[in-house]
C-alpha cells in the first residue's frame, strides 16, 4: 500500500486549499481513508475520513462545515478540501488508509495502518 500527499502549501486566513491523496495497492471498496493533521508540539488528530465503499464520511467538530472530505474511485484519490482557513489550521497533514470501510466513524490512528508522508498546510494572518 502507498499513499501520496500532495497539495500542502501557505494560504492566507480565510483561504482555501485542496489536499490530495493518491492511493495504490488498495482495493477501493474495503478502505477507509483519513485525514490526520499534527502541529508542533501537539499529539495527531483526525480530521476528516470516509468510507471508500460508500461515501459517508466523518469529520472533527473544528472543521465542519470548513472542510470536505471526497473520493474519486477512478482516480484512487480521495481530496480534502479545506476553505475558511484559519491560522489553528497549520499542522502537518497526512492521509491514511484502514482496512474495513467502517473506520471511517471512528477517525483516530489505532484503526489506520498505512500512512503517506504529510504535506504541510501553513495558514497566517
Amino acid at each position: 500500500v502507498q499513499l501520496v500527499e500532495s497539495g500542502g502549501d501557505l494560504a492566507q486566513t480565510g483561504g482555501s486549499l485542496r489536499l490530495s491523496c493518491a492511493a495504490s495497492g488498495i482495493t477501493f471498496d474495503d478502505y477507509a481513508i483519513g485525514w490526520f493533521r499534527q502541529a508542533p508540539g501537539k499529539e495527531r488528530e483526525g480530521v476528516s475520513c470516509i468510507s471508500l465503499n460508500d461515501g459517508r464520511t466523518y469529520s472533527a467538530d473544528s472543521v465542519k462545515g470548513r472542510f470536505t472530505i471526497t473520493s474519486d474511485g477512478a482516480k484512487n484519490t480521495t481530496y480534502l478540501q479545506m476553505t475558511s482557513l484559519k491560522p489553528e489550521d497549520t499542522a502537518n497533514y497526512y492521509c491514511a488508509a484502514a482496512l474495513g470501510s467502517f473506520w471511517y466513524a471512528e477517525c483516530v490512528e489505532r484503526g489506520y495502518d498505512y500512512w503517506g508522508q504529510g504535506t504541510q498546510v501553513t495558514v497566517f494572518s
